[in-house]
């Protein structure tokens, strides 16, 4: 039974399918951790993997796109046509340091609960952040 929510960044996202701890920690969570993300996210995570990421890396598409998959497989994607609603409220919060966070801010707004990201550009927005090296506290507090 999940009884708490998370909001995951594209920046979490591209970790999750680059590394190791992302991955588990999601995949250790996701029986107990409702996990989200906004499609915007889940788009701009895989443009950055498909575009920039791969070539830096090296990577085939054929090695980052099933981990992909696994993972979107174990988030619910929150459409756009639903953060609608709270865009405007989003973007006042986040305006001054990227405007272009809003949908993950949004996503917290209507859920009411917390963001994990690396982005430091969340910090102040008005909704809880998480980062990776402190994310377990919230995880495993069930």
């Amino acid at each position: 039974m999940q009884h708490k929510r998370l909001v995951i960044d594209a920046n979490i996202l591209i970790r999750a399918v680059l590394g190791h701890r992302v991955r588990q920690l999601i995949e250790h969570y996701c029986e107990s951790v409702a996990f989200y993300t906004a499609q915007a996210n889940a788009e701009e995570a895989e443009f950055y993997l498909t575009t920039e990421l791969a070539t830096k890396r090296n990577l085939s598409e054929s090695f980052w796109r099933p981990v992909y998959i696994g993972i979107l497989n174990t988030v619910q994607i929150i459409a756009d046509d639903i953060l609608i609603e709270m865009e405007s409220k989003a973007k006042a919060r986040i305006a001054s340091r990227d405007v272009n966070d809003w949908p993950a801010i949004a996503a917290a707004l209507l859920l009411d609960c917390p963001v994990w990201t690396e982005d430091k550009d969340f910090f102040g927005a008005g909704v809880a952040t998480w980062t990776t090296a402190t994310v377990e506290l919230y995880l495993a507090d069930t």
